[in-house]
């Protein structure tokens, strides 16, 4: 009668394999749920960095028309002797070194961060292995 105590107290091999295939079906999900999260969390920063350049771009892109006309009359009215097509040129100019540098700023932040969810990828390979290489 004491041995069949401990025989029934014992798991069987199928119950123990049945419970690691439950955890390993867990863990898989849980990762998928984190994988979804940092897409969705690196989706956000990607669309509100678009948007602050649309917007940027947008209300640059007006103030520099409204001020390179301004400056163009200013610097022909300053330099009579200068064209007025000289004018547009040297303020243009200017304006485009601008453009370009604020151009690389907002690229720059885009490359500030990786889009794609490192964490969840790396723990994801890690498990993958682990269960491969296993012995």
């Amino acid at each position: 009668m004491a041995n069949n105590l401990q025989t029934d107290a014992e798991p069987k091999v199928s119950t123990l394999v049945s419970g690691i295939l439950d955890d390993l079906q867990a863990l898989i999900k849980q990762q998928l749920a984190l994988f979804q999260h940092e897409i969705h969390d690196d989706f956000q920063k990607s669309k509100e960095a678009a948007v602050s350049l649309v917007v940027g771009f947008g209300i640059a892109l007006l103030a520099c028309l409204m001020l390179s006309h301004m400056l163009v009359h200013l610097l022909h009215w300053a330099v009579p002797d200068l064209p007025l097509w000289g004018a547009f040129g040297i303020v243009g100019g200017l304006l485009a070194l601008g453009g370009v540098g604020l151009f690389l700023a907002g690229w720059l932040k885009f490359r500030s961060f990786n889009p794609l969810p490192d964490e969840s990828a790396q723990a994801m390979k890690e498990n993958v292995e682990w269960i491969v290489n296993r012995k």
